[in-house]
């Protein structure tokens, strides 16, 4: 199948303008610039691309909320999230690695589809290769004359700036995004507004995944039925799936929509010899257990939903039959615990309890009415009671994990220790 995300994709000898431009590159935002920013959109809404950062949105829609028209306020922002700091999700860096024009191309199709006049990256701060080759980019971009004022006389200007994030995982939420942006703490905020309406600086700003908005030269460049024909599913396109753990071979791989977490475990080799696969998270750290009986579902958004999960960021973490899933869950726990915001009270506070308990389990010293008390807090955190998804994107592994590891959790208590402690 072709690969539009990774066809030219060099970590070593990232392409520079001419050698992008060779290949195709910038031919997708030339497409976009002879038709008008509604047309471009209407072509990403046929196409169904759905946003790569884990909520699975369908993308033209969203930008189809952003006032449009003459009456539309004069300013108007882009925003990529490059934030990525998922445990287990490491796709983005790939892309903004070996292939940064694709990312500036991207975001210039989705700036003008939204008519924004001003763009942000909004990376995070410890990716410093990915902000060197991103600024030369921008850079190249400039000299070129495809960024600037009244870009190759269309009368459309757009400015891309690259910005790096002073950290903490919330600053991937997109309003928290927004606050730290402007310089403010990064809390969430409340919705609505949405900031499609009200944004950075109270104006209609889009946040899109770095890897969604590396789709756009393709589907602008191809055409929306070349986009859909990628797919092995209901979800178009190709995805960048990844795995990590005690496999053979950790790695990411792009792939079409649809193919199973067997296919990318048999990628990676399969896991270690001596191993066998216990449980799976199939979208970064922040997503439920599924189980090796649920390797040959699709990984796609419906189907692994309806499997009692999400398909996140399509970043696999492997959990082998020698690892103690009641201490990966506290691992993963203790990471959110520590990069909540303590804007609201059942993260700030019962992320840091969740932690707590799961220490003295694992340490041999808890009690049956720990377990209920993890299941309160798992309730306490859910959807809906919470300013953003962060506390119950971190339940999910908790959760799960007690329900398919009851009988971990069971041993923790009654022989006073950690099995898989030897």
């Amino acid at each position: 199948m072709d690969k539009p995300l990774t066809a030219n994709l060099d970590i070593n000898n990232p392409q520079n303008l001419t050698a992008y431009q060779s290949t195709g590159g910038y031919k997708g935002f030339q497409n976009a610039l002879k038709i008008s920013p509604s047309d471009v959109q209407q072509q990403v809404k046929d196409a169904e691309l759905k946003g790569r950062g884990g909520a699975g949105f369908n993308t033209g829609m969203k930008w189809s909320f952003v006032p449009m028209g003459e009456d539309a306020p004069k300013h108007k922002y882009l925003i990529c999230n490059a934030d990525e700091m998922e445990p287990g999700t490491f796709k983005d860096r790939m892309l903004m690695e070996g292939s940064p024009h694709l990312l500036v191309e991207g975001m210039m199709i989705a700036a003008y589809a939204i008519g924004a006049d001003v763009a942000y990256i909004f990376l995070r701060g410890e990716y410093k290769l990915c902000a060197q080759r991103l600024q030369a980019a921008i850079d190249q971009a400039k000299e070129a004359g495809l960024l600037g004022d009244n870009i190759q006389g269309t009368g459309y200007s757009l400015k891309l700036y690259l910005h790096t994030s002073a950290g903490r995982y919330i600053c991937g939420e997109e309003t928290a995004l927004i606050n730290a942006l402007e310089g403010k703490r990064a809390n969430p905020r409340a919705k609505p507004p949405f900031p499609q309406v009200v944004g950075l600086f109270g104006q209609p700003t889009i946040v899109n995944n770095c890897e969604t908005l590396c789709n756009l030269p393709g589907i602008l460049r191809q055409g929306v039925a070349w986009y859909k024909g990628l797919s092995e599913s209901v979800d178009t396109g190709s995805k960048i799936y990844g795995i990590s753990g005690r496999v053979k071979k950790a790695g990411l791989w792009e792939l079409p929509m649809g193919v199973t977490a067997r296919q990318i475990l048999d990628l990676a080799g399969g896991m270690q010899d001596g191993l066998t696969l216990r449980g799976w998270l199939p979208g970064g750290a922040s997503t439920d257990f599924l189980m090796p009986e649920h390797l040959d579902i699709p990984m796609e958004y419906d189907a692994i939903g309806k499997a009692g999960s999400r398909l996140g960021t399509g970043g696999i973490i492997a959990l082998d039959d020698q690892h103690c899933p009641v201490g990966m869950i506290l691992n993963l726990l203790k990471f959110f615990a520590q990069e909540s915001c303590g804007w609201c009270t059942p993260c700030r506070d019962g992320l840091p309890w969740a932690v707590e308990i799961l220490t003295r389990i694992e340490m041999g010293q808890g009690s049956q009415d720990d377990i209920d008390t993890l299941q309160k807090l798992c309730g306490f955190m859910w959807i809906g009671k919470t300013f953003c998804a962060l506390a119950p994107g971190a339940v999910e592994p908790l959760r799960s994990g007690m329900k398919y590891f009851a009988d971990d959790f069971q041993q923790h208590i009654d022989h006073k220790g950690c099995p898989h402690q030897h």
